[in-house]
This record gives C-alpha cells, sequence and structure tokens, in this order.
C-alpha cells in the first residue's frame, strides 16, 4: 500500500463522511416484508442521486457501504454513485445478522458481495461495515482471508484507527485476555454518530424507537464532537454513519449541508476511509490526544 498522492494529513482532522446504502435489505433481515417497510427501503434509491449531488457541488470525498443485494436490485444507482468517484465498501449481502449465521453461510454471503462489488467497480473492495455493527470472530477472520484492509464496525476509540485484536478471551471469573493485533485496520464509528438512532421511527413487537428528532439536534452533537478533536487530538479521524432512506429527506439533507459547510469552515478535512486506512498502513498516526 502507498499513501494516495494527494492525501494530506489535516492536524484539525479528518470527518469521514459514511452511508449505508441498505435499500430494502434492512427490512428483510427484520423480517418485515410487507409494502410499507420494503417502501421505506426503496427510498434510499430516490435519496442516493441527492446524496451524490451535495458531494460533487462541494468536491467530498466520501465512502458508501452496500450489500450485495441493493447492487443486484439498483444496478443502476449503484453505477452512479461508482461513476461519481465514491468508495465503495462491502456491508453484507443482504444485510444478514453475522453472530446468526453459521460460517460457510457467512462465508458464502460474503464471497457474493465480494464479487459483485469487484465486479460494480473493477476493484476488490478494501473495506467492510457489518450490518448492524454485528462483529464476530468469524466475520474478522472472512476479512484477514479476503485481503480486506480496513473495517468500521467496533467502538473501542473514536478519534484513533487502530489494529483489529484477533484471539480475545471473556473468562467470566478473571479479567480479560487481550488476543493479539491483526493487520486489519479499525475505523471506529459509535451509535452517537450515526443517524439511525437519532431520526428514524420504528416499530417492532415488543418496543419503538421513537427517532423523528430534529437534525439539527443531531448535528449539534456531531459537530461538538468535532470541535473537540480539533481541539484536543492531532490529526483525528471522526466516522460519522448516514443511511440515504434516513438522511435523505428534504430538511435532513439541509441541515447535512450546513454541517458540512460548517465543517469545512473549521479547517477539517472530508476523506475516504479508504484514503484513511491506506495512510495508516503506511505508518502515517492519526488521532494522537494533545
Amino acid at each position: 500500500m502507498t499513501t494516495p498522492p494527494d492525501f494530506t494529513t489535516n492536524p484539525l482532522g479528518h470527518v469521514c463522511l459514511s452511508f449505508d446504502f441498505d435499500g430494502p435489505s434492512l427490512w428483510m433481515m427484520r423480517k418485515m416484508t410487507t409494502a410499507g417497510p420494503v417502501s421505506r427501503g426503496e427510498f434510499g434509491a430516490v435519496a442516493v442521486p441527492r446524496i451524490l449531488k451535495l458531494l460533487a457541488k462541494r468536491d467530498i470525498a466520501s465512502t458508501f457501504f452496500i450489500p450485495g443485494h441493493t447492487i443486484e436490485t439498483y444496478p443502476d444507482v449503484c453505477r452512479m454513485a461508482v461513476d461519481a468517484g465514491v468508495e465503495i465498501g462491502l456491508h453484507g449481502y443482504a444485510h444478514e445478522m453475522n453472530a446468526l449465521q453459521s460460517l460457510d453461510e457467512e462465508r458464502a454471503a460474503f464471497s457474493r458481495s465480494f464479487e459483485l462489488i469487484d465486479k460494480l467497480t473493477g476493484a476488490p473492495p478494501v473495506g467492510y461495515r457489518a450490518p448492524a455493527g454485528d462483529m464476530t470472530s468469524q466475520t474478522i477472520g472472512l476479512l484477514l482471508e479476503h485481503d480486506v484492509l480496513y473495517d468500521s464496525s467496533l467502538m473501542g476509540d473514536d478519534y484513533r484507527p487502530y489494529r483489529v485484536r484477533i484471539g480475545d478471551e471473556l473468562p467470566q471469573e478473571d479479567a480479560m485476555v487481550f488476543g493479539e493485533e491483526s493487520p486489519l485496520i479499525e475505523l471506529p464509528w459509535s451509535w452517537t454518530n450515526d443517524d439511525y438512532p437519532y431520526l428514524e421511527f420504528v416499530a417492532f413487537k415488543r418496543m419503538i424507537m421513537p427517532g423523528l428528532g430534529r437534525p439539527e439536534d443531531m448535528f449539534a452533537n456531531f459537530m461538538g464532537d468535532v470541535e473537540w478533536m480539533i481541539r484536543e487530538v492531532s490529526a483525528g479521524v471522526l466516522t460519522l454513519v448516514f443511511h440515504p432512506q434516513v438522511i435523505g429527506r428534504g430538511h435532513r439533507l439541509l441541515a447535512l449541508e450546513r454541517f458540512i459547510d460548517e465543517v469545512a469552515d473549521r479547517g477539517c478535512s472530508f476523506s475516504s476511509m479508504r484514503d484513511v486506512a491506506t495512510a495508516v498502513a503506511d505508518g502515517v498516526d492519526f488521532g494522537a490526544e494533545q
């Protein structure tokens, strides 16, 4: 790996805008396949061109994590994302929960998605985000088998990329035993930096996720994390997670646009996750607290 020639480490920090283009697969995973929930997933295909237009206007690098099912269902929209120059990363085949899959099931879904992205983009994917952040040791093994450069499913840090461990042990009556670091680079995320719990209303059988908050309140939280990074961290990396079917409504896109402009005014850089991970692999340090 070599650091991209146009990639410059910014001491004020890097914001990675990532978009999980789930389409109907999110609702399939939940077995909510009546017309109503599926139509919510369909809206993601309406929203993606709007998001790409916004990013292009401001010449912002971004990363889209796309399930294989979405690539097969919306090939033209996914091709539009590739043509716009965004990075495409792995996100399962049909948003499967990894912990509920056997190794053979997970490998089959992973390989199918890997091949679909390779065919779509002309290059093998280098990044992965587990559906719902459902990462397992089995998943880590598959990522290493396929020479995937980075993952963005774990929450062990906030502004500092780190190496994913393998072989952790958690005995019931003793201290945790940490495994060895693997070559896999982690670009951490958090539910606090994800649009879904703030904005999306979902009525489950046993609970209601209220969502439907003001996007301005969500972006105020995001901006607080940006401000702390600028003040306290050298060359930090903040990963933000959006879903086209959530963020793609008009008033929310206006709030996203204002947030992007505010981040740019503060002097932070917008970087693809691939570029950050490649720099990490080349020995660049990110996220040192001052």
